[in-house]
């Protein structure tokens, strides 16, 4: 029980903004970039045990985020200035930040839908780490990359490209080759290996990026821990039309909205009035999810639902469907990766079902991919109950900062 309880604690660890000591960090120069969050070891250690995540014997390290303008390229083809924020840990021995080198995690954040929800924008408000950066950095030791994605960030005057894996997967690649060349120009050592993750959405994005890697041969993956992504999304999307409630409505007008602008498609075919015309307001990175749900059905489909009948029948019944077929060409779960691959998921998982890793783990496995395992979250942290969606985040990461961190030691030797 108390090692389930110490679990719990961290996925606590959202925000330290509550604490009414963090101040703005001295205004410090660095090399295309900007200093957010500058704390020490002691500082963050503090934090952590009032709130009942750490203890005198654990070891805590400096959280140093970073701000990090960068180009991508969007779905469209069109250069978008985005940003991302780079967190590196302080006070580590001199043996790693000297000689053997950081270690990167490139972390993609799950669905968001308010601005200042983004890394940088909680960094540059609050000045204060989130919850998955002080796992992979404060506690883990790894330089931590969090991209904001194109619609966030520098780029909020852009739509965000929601579960469509050219700009998602673009997006995460640019920073981290952004993000290596912040290091050199800087003085911070990295020693090669990169690790990829990210939950939800951001678990879709790491996959995404993981594909686009392999793909061109230009950088090299040590381990990919994608976390509860909707990774077939022809498979999801035939789930979620054929229920007659939508759990989450507000991820599933989300979709709607961008595929359609991707897809130059008519809104008001896809998404029932008076909601069609409301979604680019609602979107617009000014209201969080709660608000958005608000404002939307429950209700899937018919006169009274999110979804305009003809739309989803369409769907359901024919194959040359231009949406079946968008969800057929942004799934991810149908090719080889060579790269190894945990497909950390919760079992009880009520958004993206835990069915959906383990065909993705089957369709790999079948194509020829010899490195691809499901990693329960419940058995991995010894739970006795199936978790959610939602309490199951912040507890995904630390199964993930535990498998990178293992691999680090077996081939960085730290």
């Amino acid at each position: 029980m108390k090692r389930v309880l110490g679990y719990l604690f961290i996925s606590s660890v959202l925000l330290f903004t509550g604490c009414g000591d963090l101040d703005k960090p001295k205004n410090e120069q660095a090399n295309g970039g900007e200093v957010l969050v500058d704390l020490d070891a002691g500082s963050v250690k503090v934090i952590l045990q009032k709130i009942g995540a750490a203890t005198a014997d654990t070891t805590v390290y400096g959280y140093k985020a970073y701000k990090i303008p960068y180009n991508t390229t969007d779905e469209e083809g069109s250069i978008v200035k985005v940003s991302g924020l780079m967190i590196v840990p302080q006070g580590m021995p001199d043996i790693v930040t000297k000689q053997i080198g950081y270690s990167l995690v490139s972390d993609d954040h799950g669905t968001i839908f308010k601005n200042d929800e983004t890394s940088t924008e909680v960094a540059k408000d609050t000045y204060a780490p989130a919850g998955s950066s002080v796992i992979l950095t404060s506690l883990a030791g790894f330089v931590t990359l969090q991209p904001d994605y194109i619609g966030f960030g520098d780029s909020n005057d852009h739509y965000h490209p929601f579960i469509l894996k050219k700009s998602l997967a673009n997006a995460t690649v640019d920073f981290i080759k952004a993000a290596r060349t912040f290091a050199t120009q800087n003085a911070i050592k990295l020693n090669g290996q990169l690790f990829l993750t990210g939950y939800s959405e951001g678990g879709y994005a790491a996959m995404a990026t993981l594909q686009k890697i392999e793909q061109e041969g230009e950088l090299q993956v040590s381990l990919a821990a994608p976390m509860a992504g909707p990774y077939a999304l022809e498979s999801m999307a035939m789930g979620v039309l054929s229920q007659p409630q939508l759990s989450v409505p507000s991820f599933m007008a989300n979709v709607g909205y961008a595929y359609a602008k991707v897809y130059d498609e008519d809104i008001a075919s896809i998404i029932n009035e008076p909601y069609a015309s409301s979604l680019e307001s609602l979107l617009d990175g000014s209201k969080g999810r709660a608000e958005i749900d608000a404002q939307l059905t429950r209700v899937t489909t018919g006169e009274e639902g999110l979804f305009n009948p003809i739309f989803v029948n369409d769907f359901l019944k024919n194959p040359d469907n231009w949406f079946k077929k968008a969800t057929q060409e942004n799934s991810i779960h149908n090719w080889t990766p060579k790269s190894a691959v945990r497909l950390i998921h919760c079992e009880g998982d009520d958004v993206i079902p835990y069915s959906i890793a383990q065909l993705t783990e089957k369709t790999m496995k079948a194509r020829g991919a010899n490195n691809v395992t499901i990693v329960s979250v419940e058995d991995t942290l010894s739970i006795p109950s199936k978790v959610g969606h939602g309490k199951c985040g912040l507890l995904a990461y630390k199964v993930a900062a535990g498998i990178f961190a293992k691999t680090r030691k077996e081939t960085a030797g730290y």
